[in-house]
């Protein structure tokens, strides 16, 4: 029987990465670098915990990460314009 606190920690998880993101894109917006290469390592890690959810509670998760997956984009976009 899955473990109910494990998707809620992928949750969490997957808010704190938005956080993150938020913070990053606001420091580059300000003119400042950013080093990634933790925000891509927690991603990793995130893709992982995600794969191992039963699909049903990986579904339930699908609004989070494609809000998720639209702030990286957005982060991504005002790395290029810098």
């Amino acid at each position: 029987m899955p473990d109910p606190r494990h998707a809620e920690a992928v949750r969490a998880a997957i808010e704190s990465m938005g956080g993150t993101i938020a913070i990053a894109r606001a420091l580059v917006e300000g003119g400042r670098e950013v080093d990634l290469e933790g925000l891509d390592r927690d991603a990793n890690a995130l893709c992982v915990a995600v794969m191992t959810l039963e699909r049903d509670e990986a579904r339930r998760l699908r609004p989070a990460l494609e809000a998720l997956l639209r702030q990286v984009n957005e982060l991504t976009a005002e790395v290029a314009r810098t």
